[in-house]
């Protein structure tokens, strides 16, 4: 097909959503009759008719519904495209939401100085995401990005770098048995309360943070929850049960109320950088390839 008109293909894929001539005008700002003149000059490229109009409706032909399902998605990488081009050219804008669970370590913030250093005209801001709710800011757009613990199982999200592999460590009260070891293995979490992590949370990831068994298979007895980092040291320093933490975040939550023990037969830790796929941009992509480049 010659001469494409990006006009006519737009015009015809909001005429399949709107199915009204009057309302496809008025979102492109165009009269009902230069929709007209458009659709008709799109089904003179292609040689057949693809929306029919009567008085009463308007709906697609068969061949008009094939072709938008073929058109939509191409259409959209098209669009993508040319909006990344663009962002490009005149330099990543705007502003950046980071969100974060638990700590945001040196390397958090190295790539984040990156990050800024290439992009000046845009601005990021840090937003510490709760611990019972990994996921929801991301699907609310409350931050754009986020560096969250694994795993992540959603369909809608995109995990890029996966870093930071960190044993993990048993955080109990000073004064349990416990504390006086320089280390316990995953067998013995048996005889230990864990602190687990309420909802929002999907279950699949609370269970990885709080093991129901260990891995030969022996029930481990269950803590209370908790919503934040807070109030799980809390409960900890209160003897009120063990809460298994990353290294370094262990490292920064240090107090004497509360005894710090590598734990061993665990698999390691592991943060991630996620985003919805549905809001992913230009800076998002940005972000994203500084992280994996110091990752």
């Amino acid at each position: 097909m010659t001469n494409l008109d990006f006009r006519e293909l737009e015009c015809f894929l909001v005429l399949a959503e709107e199915l009204h001539f009057g309302r496809t005008g008025s979102r492109l700002y165009v009269s009902q009759g230069r929709v007209s003149q458009l659709l008709r000059s799109l089904e003179t490229r292609i040689g057949a008719t693809l929306v029919e109009r009567t008085s009463r409706r308007v709906r697609l032909t068969s061949l008009g519904e094939r072709f938008v399902e073929r058109l939509r998605p191409a259409y959209g990488a098209v669009r993508d495209s040319v909006e990344e081009a663009r962002s490009a050219a005149r330099g990543i804008e705007g502003r950046l939401r980071i969100g974060f669970q638990g700590t945001a370590d040196d390397r958090i913030t190295e790539v984040i100085d990156l990050f800024q250093r290439r992009h000046p005209g845009c601005v990021t801001e840090i937003v510490e995401i709760p611990l019972s709710d990994p996921f929801g800011p991301v699907y609310r757009a409350e931050v754009d990005v986020a560096v969250v613990l694994l795993p992540v199982e959603e369909p809608d999200l995109v995990v890029g770098t996966v870093f930071a592999e960190h044993g993990q460590t048993l955080a109990v009260s000073s004064r349990d048995p416990l504390a006086r070891r320089s280390h316990v293995s995953a067998e013995e979490l048996a005889g230990v309360a864990l602190i687990g992590v309420c909802g929002p949370a999907p279950g699949y990831w609370r269970r990885a943070q709080a093991p129901e068994t260990t891995p030969r298979g022996v029930r481990i007895p269950r803590g209370p929850e908790v919503r934040t980092l807070q109030e799980g040291l809390t409960l900890t320093a209160a003897g009120r049960g063990g809460m298994l933490l990353c290294e370094p975040t262990a490292a920064s939550y240090t107090r004497g109320s509360v005894a710090l023990v590598p734990v061993t037969g665990l698999p390691d830790s592991m943060l991630g950088l996620v985003w919805h796929r549905e809001h992913e941009n230009a800076r998002i992509r940005a972000f994203a390839q500084a992280f994996g480049e110091l990752s």
